[in-house]
């Protein structure tokens, strides 16, 4: 389906097969997971290994953190995986782990971009994590052919600030690869659950859904599906189901979209 961003803009099917459908469930999958360790990315390693799908969780190989997050990653019967943030290496694991899917979560936090820049350090800026990084993943994920499941942001395609502007260049680059892809364009992803502290964004989000909500009362439930927050384990939901969908490819998923394909999978659950 061609929608109003052109001919890269095709969303979910209306008939969604599901994980049932994919050729991937012939044998075993596997699906690697570049940001496992962040708030999504946890999610989206405990949905794949739910699925039957041979998860392969990222985590830093500086990360201080390092054997206590490869633990609890063993302990959702996923593969921890340590390689160095180079072309090389990158593409030396990927030749080895032929993943069919490869799930880019990668992102910094705007606290984190600030101290960078006031540092005069780029490990933790937006062009740095949000762009180089996924860049590098996008470039391996080439060489073995594997379906690419972009984490981008609502307002990446026409973008203002340095946030929106990192994720508006990874998503040109992403149709330009000639791989299958998804990209998942949410907006708030934030919970209760959350361990990492952002105090603001809850409190933004919660308010934005209380207007919401209100709205959707009086004929605004469109408003509510672009631009109400969602959990992390709604979105994986979501992001795995589109990776495992054959029917989605070089695929745009927007709110409404994200939704509707968590909306069938609940559907599943409760039949």
């Amino acid at each position: 389906m061609t929608g109003a961003l052109g001919p890269h803009r095709a969303t979910c099917c209306l008939a969604l097969p599901g994980a049932l459908a994919s050729p991937y469930t012939r044998r075993m999958a596997t699906a690697f997971v570049g940001g496992a360790t962040g708030y999504t990315g946890k999610e989206v390693v405990r949905v794949l290994v739910e699925r039957g799908v041979r998860a392969v969780a990222h985590v830093r190989p500086d990360s201080p953190r390092l054997a206590e997050i490869g633990a609890e990653f063993t302990k959702e019967v996923a593969r921890v995986d340590a390689t160095p943030w180079d072309d090389a290496s990158l593409a030396r694991t990927f030749a080895e782990l032929r993943p069919d899917i490869v799930f880019a979560l990668l992102g910094t936090t705007k606290a984190r971009e600030k101290r960078a820049a006031k540092a005069g350090e780029s490990e933790s800026s937006y062009e740095t994590v949000d762009y180089g990084l996924t860049s590098k993943l996008l470039r391996a994920s080439r060489q073995v052919s594997a379906k690419f499941v972009y984490l981008s942001a609502l307002g990446a395609g026409s973008p203002s600030g340095a946030y929106l502007a990192a994720r508006f260049k990874v998503e040109a680059e992403v149709r330009e690869s000639g791989i299958p892809f998804v990209i998942a364009r949410p907006s708030f992803v934030t919970g209760p659950d959350r361990a990492e502290s952002r105090p603001l964004e809850r409190v933004a989000a919660t308010a934005v859904d209380a207007v919401l909500n209100f709205a959707s009362h009086v004929g605004g439930k469109g408003l509510q599906a672009r631009f109400g927050s969602m959990t992390a384990r709604e979105l994986a939901t979501a992001l795995v189901d589109l990776a495992m969908d054959p029917e989605a490819r070089q695929t745009i998923a927007e709110p409404p979209q994200l939704r509707e394909v968590m909306a069938r999978a609940q559907a599943r659950r409760s039949a």
